[in-house]
């Protein structure tokens, strides 16, 4: 059942937020591509837009979650976290602290 519930979060994430998963990806080239000078504030940028995501995603996480009892919860935010690592790499680096 989790999976399924997890697939099709995920599947919205990625349709309501494609712009900021389009942004995020952007920011990534800006700051592969800046010179020394700027390369920390593109990552700063880049950091910010990758934290919204993740604070997103454990939104609807964590909203999920709290349908179920403990047990259920704790193993469903596992698989949740698991696949957006795998969906979702660069918003998994953080989600277990949020």
């Amino acid at each position: 059942m989790s999976a399924d519930v997890i697939r099709r979060q995920l599947d919205l994430f990625e349709r309501e937020h494609a712009g900021l998963i389009v942004e995020c990806a952007e920011a990534e080239q800006a700051y592969d591509a800046a010179g020394r000078d700027e390369a920390e504030e593109r990552y700063g940028d880049y950091l910010d837009l990758v934290e919204i995501g993740t604070e997103i995603l454990a939104d609807l996480r964590d909203g999920f979650a709290s349908t179920l009892g403990e047990p259920a919860a704790e193993e469903y935010e596992l698989a949740f976290n698991r696949e957006v690592a795998r969906r979702l790499g660069r918003f998994a680096v953080e989600i277990e602290d949020v």
